[in-house]
């Protein structure tokens, strides 16, 4: 019984008198990943969700990727150059538990991807290099940590797998991650 008198004010400072998160942010990320176009940026838009659950922080994110390429190809008779264009946009719901200044995170969601190819300067015989573009839906899991250097900015680093078959998932493709380095700032 003492037990329980003693656990029942911890569970009360816990639960009601800690001081309030930043339940609004606003995030920007360099992101690498192994597919072309491999280099871009991404912003992203988090909200506090179920604000009175213990111990884990639940936000829901909407990002957003771009990501873009040039190419200059010449061989035989034939020269073109290509314009790789690749953003995505999404949603998902992130969990994180703070441990001091780190916080261990963890999401689900689901997104769309676009990819454009815009052929220019062909030239050469019996050339036939077709632009075109392609989209898809995708879902995809991450992992990642946030350090609160002070409370209004937090650099994060985050490892992202992205997969297009909703059935059937093939954990070993490489080409499905991207990490991304970014900061964002807390209201």
């Amino acid at each position: 019984m003492k037990k329980l008198l003693f656990l029942i004010p911890i569970l009360f400072f816990t639960v009601f008198m800690t001081d309030a998160q930043a339940q609004f942010e606003i995030g920007a990320s360099y992101e690498v990943r192994d597919e072309s176009p491999k280099n871009g940026f991404g912003v992203r838009v988090e909200k506090g969700i179920f604000e009175k659950f213990p111990l884990v922080n639940l936000r829901m994110r909407a990002h957003f990727s771009y990501f873009s390429e040039s190419n200059n190809i010449s061989g035989g008779n034939v020269s073109y150059s290509t314009d790789l264009t690749s953003y995505d946009f999404g949603l998902a719901l992130t969990g994180g538990v703070p441990i001091g200044l780190i916080e261990p995170y963890a999401g689900l969601g689901l997104g769309s991807e676009s990819f454009d190819l815009e052929v220019k300067d062909l030239q050469g015989v019996g050339a036939d290099i077709q632009a075109g573009d392609e989209n898809n839906i995708y879902w995809n899991t991450f992992i990642g940590a946030r350090v609160t250097i002070i409370p209004l900015l937090k650099p994060f680093v985050e490892y992202r797998y992205s997969n297009y078959k909703l059935s059937s998932p093939d954990l070993s493709d490489s080409q499905n991650g991207r990490i991304m380095f970014g900061v964002y700032l807390s209201f």
